[in-house]
């Protein structure tokens, strides 16, 4: 089993999102000790944002910058490593309501007509259905379902949409927020999140 392991914080070592991502790939490795794990840090070595110079690049236009050469590989291997993935977990803060913008600039590398999804005469459909996800979410708020602020959560929300169509239905996730309200709710949703992982059965 290939996992896919994507972390997006710009905290490092700081990160709940990192620790909790990195918490679900050793437990899903514990689960399939055959797994193999590809890993890729976002916030450190991000994906430009697409630009005209990369549509054109895409229709054949030739180019010689060499940073757009490079980012365009760099999108390639984005795709083909989900592709040949069976598991992606994604690690997410939320940043201003949403994610960090390099997880959204991955997800525009990956979100390709006849790659990972189509339109058919009935409405567009995913191609990524035999594959799993979790999303280890943080925030400084609490937006969950229920809560005076959800209206306003477009992290957990937009990500499982999106893995939805693109065919990943089987989306799991391990939330700890409230992060920014005192050190006693912090530590209660860490560790409510850790328990959450420990129960990953899948």
């Amino acid at each position: 089993m290939q996992i896919l392991h994507l972390d997006s914080s710009i905290l490092g070592t700081a990160s709940v999102s990192r620790h909790l991502s990195s918490n679900i790939v050793d437990r899903l490795k514990a689960l399939h000790p055959d797994s193999q794990v590809i890993y890729r840090d976002l916030a450190l070595d991000p994906a430009l944002h697409l630009s005209a110079k990369h549509l054109a690049a895409w229709q054949g236009a030739g180019s010689d910058n060499a940073m757009l050469t490079e980012d365009l590989y760099k999108g390639t291997a984005y795709l083909q490593e989900l592709l040949e993935s069976h598991v992606v977990v994604i690690g997410t803060p939320m940043y201003n309501l949403t994610i960090p913008t390099p997880l959204k600039a991955w997800i525009d590398r990956i979100s390709l007509v006849g790659k990972t999804f189509h339109y058919t005469d009935k409405g567009p459909e995913g191609l990524l259905k035999d594959k799993q996800a979790y999303i280890a979410s943080s925030r400084g708020g609490v937006y969950s379902s229920g809560s005076p602020a959800a209206s306003l959560e477009h992290q957990e929300t937009y990500l499982i949409g999106l893995l939805g169509f693109l065919g990943i239905s089987d989306t799991k996730v391990i939330r700890a927020e409230g992060l920014a309200i005192n050190a006693q709710v912090k530590d209660a949703a860490i560790a409510k999140a850790l328990e959450d992982i420990a129960a990953i059965t899948g």
